[in-house]
């Protein structure tokens, strides 16, 4: 078992106002899924963007929309996301302090 921060592990930017922090992953022993803390700064976005695996996503902090191919829908902290597989997406900070949402996939190798 590991039991840490999550602050603990290092903030990498994926994007200009978008950072991302692999909480747990297969270098912590995880076989089949991978933990992802991101933080999106107001008025920055992550790409629109598909994949093959889902998303399940559960806001912390802050506020925003998600972006879909059905258009925008308001998030905020405590407000859970199911993201399906090839489904177009986007997290938006429409807010003025930083989003900040857990994201869990499936590893993929």
């Amino acid at each position: 078992m590991k039991i840490r921060d999550f602050r603990q592990v290092t903030e990498r930017e994926e994007m200009p106002g978008v950072s991302l922090r692999l909480v747990i992953s297969p270098e912590d022993g995880a076989p089949n899924f991978v933990m992802r803390v991101f933080e999106v700064q107001p008025g920055s976005s992550t790409p629109w963007h598909s994949h093959d695996w889902e998303h399940e996503v559960f806001v912390l902090a802050g506020e925003g929309e998600v972006v879909s191919s059905d258009g925008k829908t308001p998030i905020k902290a405590n407000r859970v996301v199911f993201v399906a597989p090839n489904e177009m997406h986007q997290f938006v900070n429409s807010g003025f302090g930083v989003l900040r949402f857990i994201c869990c996939i499936p590893r993929v190798d």
